[in-house]
């Protein structure tokens, strides 16, 4: 059954995805990926506020990896910032004003990544973008370095700690943010969410393979998909931030239940009446305002070295 979103969502939330759904015309499923980013693009400076006071922002390149640097006076730690959008939509300028905020707000410096994106450049090329910038940053003198990523994002995050489980050095921490960690068909939330504003199943499974291409085999990679690893010891303090009306709920749940099973450090947090995508809507629904206060504290304390503690009301 079909779950009544006019009464799971409240009045912001429904603005927020009609104002969402008006950038994209009923046929964009079919244009392509180039109109799509386009689209994509319009859509997300239509939301975008400005930066805020005191932040330093540079352009440069890691290799041939875009990235761009936020800084402010005093920062201990680093995150290394993974912007969402289905591996194929987004950049630097999509998650400019999130990144500066962040920056801002939290007191660390954040690098923002331009991975490679897919189709023209399929899974492992996004990761090995990832890794690239990880290793410049790593060796780096500076504080702690939390991994922070949403949606796409937040699975390369992941895909990266498990890659750098048994590195000399690995991240410090890591915020993951509505993250798909390996589409678990069978879930809950994929089921009863399979038709969700924002992002449905069939979404899912589009992006899912458009990531890897002609290479279905790599879907069973623990690093392209982290639900599939074996092992889930030696990874990274974790919070996992998940919307209640999001196929992918379920996701961010199991991975921090597989973490803490194998004995580390972690938590998910399941926000109630938010979709897909919400972060865009941190300026104008409160619910998401106050979910981004918390994803604040969250990336605060890892990279202040403070433990994971369960707060009151967490799923996990």
């Amino acid at each position: 059954m079909t779950p009544d979103y006019d009464r799971l969502l409240d009045a912001e939330t429904r603005a927020f995805i009609q104002r969402t759904d008006s950038f994209y015309p009923p046929d964009t499923g079919t244009r392509s990926i180039r109109e799509q980013r386009t689209l994509y693009d319009e859509m997300s400076r239509a939301f975008q506020v400005p930066r805020p006071e005191g932040v330093t922002v540079t352009d440069r390149h890691v290799g041939a990896v875009p990235v761009r640097d936020y800084r402010r006076d005093g920062a201990t730690a680093r995150v290394l910032f993974f912007h969402g959008g289905g591996f194929a939509v987004g950049g630097l300028d999509s998650h400019d004003d999130l990144c500066a905020e962040i920056c801002a707000r939290t007191g660390v410096d954040v690098t923002a990544v331009a991975y490679r994106l897919a189709p023209e450049h399929c899974f492992p090329a996004d990761l090995d973008d990832a890794r690239t910038v990880w290793r410049d940053l790593a060796a780096q003198p500076g504080g702690r370095i939390v991994l922070v990523g949403d949606s796409a994002g937040g699975t390369l995050c992941a895909g990266l700690s498990h890659e750098l489980r048994t590195a000399p050095r690995r991240p410090d921490g890591q915020v993951l943010i509505y993250p798909g960690l390996g589409f678990q068909p069978g879930s809950a939330s994929m089921e009863t969410h399979a038709a969700a504003p924002m992002l449905s199943r069939e979404d899912c499974i589009f992006y899912r393979d458009l990531r890897v291409g002609e290479r279905s085999d790599l879907l069973t990679d623990p690093r392209c998909s982290p639900l599939r690893a074996e092992r889930f010891d030696r990874l990274p303090p974790t919070v996992a931030f998940a919307a209640e009306c999001d196929p992918l709920s379920d996701e961010a749940v199991a991975y921090t239940d597989a973490i803490r099973a194998a004995g580390g450090s972690a938590r998910s947090v399941r926000e109630t009446g938010l979709v897909h995508g919400y972060l865009r809507a941190r300026h104008s629904v409160a619910r998401a305002r106050e979910s981004f206060e918390r994803i604040l504290d969250a990336i605060a304390s890892l990279g202040a070295g403070l433990p994971v503690a369960p707060p009151p009301g967490d799923s996990a």
